[in-house]
């Protein structure tokens, strides 16, 4: 499931989008829901100029309503995108975490720190701990992979499924939710890249992510992934690609591709 796989990513889209204030035969009822940013579109590698395997998705965090490329459902494996489970996993079982185990987490997050990984992978029991997120976000795709968090498969579905349990709760639990995602806004340095860049600077600071980068050594290809969360959304772009071998142009690449793929569903017609 990990080997290169040249697709062109068409659509499928879900419909029940919002409704404008005209179409509203009781308007009432309740208030009418503000047009999302992002909008369906007719991507392909050659809309963003890359090759190999991409795929991407988007939830309408009021309505849970997804769409996304035909191949959404089709999983590739993680990289550091995992960590934003892990730092819920381990909030929502650990009611009162120390001082010291926060900023543990708080540098998983935001500077993407892999010790830090590896310790909390330890604290949340390794495998089982990643494979409850099945069950606690309703994912249908994922599979965790034993013995090495990175390696934890998703779809792009799910990711947008992981982002919108993160943003309601349930992932982190009532207490910590707030303090991941103010974490996951102060992501920094290498790890900040992709989604949010497509957005007017004033709105990037109110848009949680987590991005993932890994060179594989199994089919020796770039495993990247990018996870934004908004107020009324959640986006996932995930993609493999083979290296050119200067690690810089290999780097900028997965973070065009998902700025740009998002740039393109921002300009597509509501």
């Amino acid at each position: 499931m990990l080997g290169l796989v040249a697709v062109g990513a068409g659509l499928r889209f879900v419909p029940g989008g919002p409704f404008s204030a005209a179409d509203d035969p009781n308007p009432a009822a309740g208030p009418t829901m503000a047009p999302l940013p992002l909008h369906a579109a007719n991507i392909t590698v050659d809309s963003v100029k890359t090759t190999g395997f991409l795929s991407w998705a988007v939830l309408d965090r009021r309505t849970n309503e997804i769409f996304g490329s035909s191949n959404m459902d089709a999983t590739s494996s993680t990289a550091s995108l995992i960590k934003a489970w892990m730092a819920a996993q381990y909030l929502r079982t650990n009611d009162a975490p120390t001082q010291a185990k926060l900023s543990d987490l708080e540098i998983m997050i935001r500077d993407s720190d892999n010790d830090a990984a590896d310790r909390t992978y330890s604290s949340i029991g390794g495998t089982p701990g990643i494979t409850k997120m099945v069950s606690v976000c309703s994912l249908t795709d994922s599979q965790a992979v034993q013995g090495w968090w990175s390696s934890t498969l998703m779809s792009a579905r799910d990711v947008v499924r992981l982002g919108q349990c993160i943003g309601d709760g349930r992932a982190a639990g009532p207490k910590w939710t707030q303090w991941l995602l103010d974490t996951m806004r102060k992501v920094r340095g290498d790890g900040d890249f992709g989604i949010r860049a497509a957005f007017p600077a004033a709105q990037r600071p109110q848009i949680a992510i987590k991005n993932g980068w890994l060179l594989s050594d199994d089919d020796n290809t770039w495993h990247t992934n990018c996870l934004a969360i908004g107020d009324t959304w959640v986006m996932s772009v995930m993609q493999r690609y083979p290296p050119t071998g200067v690690y810089q142009d290999d780097f900028q690449h997965t973070a065009d591709v998902c700025q740009n793929l998002t740039k393109l569903l921002m300009s597509a017609p509501a």
